[in-house]
């Protein structure tokens, strides 16, 4: 077989193997995945009137305010989904798994594949199920076209390959699991502390670049403009950008964790 042949083969069987941890072990996931869920419903209905008033400027309109919250959602949904990555790379360093892997003939960068495009799918199939959550409970996006749903689920596509990468990196430095959980935790905080919410304009000005700049807020505000129709400017390019470096950050880091020879 070819190099590329044999890479894919591992590959594959690599990603076949955390597919099936995420099955025999559900409620990680589950309980990540449960916290934009609750998030959602308890900012619509015990906050989205006053959220709505206070945005709109004027009447209560719980619609207006699932709207505006339900792409901060989305992101926060991949932030949790990758902690659980975090949490399963870690585990597989410290169990000894990855040290017998070390001595095996197979492809080594597989082992990592197989945890990023595993939580991808995750990522993926959490996204779903919070939008369809957010469908039933009455968010719209009437007014996008074909390729701006195209362009949303690239961007959440890819937003998730960057945070993975992260999250992986952060399992490999990790000395246990608990630790590993602790260390992804800004992922799921960053977005409390961006647009998510709140406009950034709503906050104290000291506060605001801080909010505006980080890697969440831009890719947020993309995602409203195209599922929604609000302005992008140039969030689109800041997103794109964020993503990009984290992914080659996430990339470079993992890479060179992994193959670091062990203490």
């Amino acid at each position: 077989m070819s190099s590329l042949a044999l890479a894919v083969r591992d590959s594959s069987t690599m990603l076949r193997r955390n597919l099936l941890h995420v099955r025999r072990y559900p409620s990680l996931t589950l309980n990540l995945l449960l916290t934009p869920v609750v998030l959602l419903l308890l900012f619509v209905y015990i906050f989205g009137d006053v959220m709505s008033a206070g945005i709109g400027g004027g009447g209560a309109d719980r619609s207006d305010y699932i709207a505006y919250l339900v792409p901060g959602l989305l992101l926060m949904t991949i932030g949790g989904t990758t902690i659980g990555t975090a949490v399963s790379v870690s585990m597989d360093m410290t169990e000894g798994i990855i040290a017998r892997f070390r001595t095996m003939a197979i492809h080594r960068p597989s082992v990592l594949i197989g945890h990023v495009v595993g939580s991808v799918l995750q990522c993926v199939m959490s996204v779903i199920l919070v939008g369809a959550v957010a469908v039933a409970i009455g968010f719209r996006s009437t007014d996008a076209t074909v390729l701006e749903w195209v362009a949303a689920f690239g961007l959440l596509v890819l937003f998730a390959m960057a945070l993975t990468w992260i999250a992986v990196g952060m399992g490999l430095i990790s000395p246990n699991p608990e630790a590993a959980s602790n260390n992804a935790m800004p992922l799921i905080f960053l977005p409390f502390i961006s647009s998510a919410f709140v406009p950034v304009d709503a906050m104290p000005g000291w506060f605001q670049p801080i909010a505006e700049y980080q890697p969440f807020t831009p890719a947020i505000e993309t995602l409203r403009g195209l599922l929604l129709g609000t302005e992008i400017g140039h969030n689109g390019w800041l997103a794109l950008a964020w993503a990009l470096a984290l992914t080659v950050l996430g990339y470079f880091w993992s890479k060179t964790s992994f193959n670091r020879d062990p203490k």
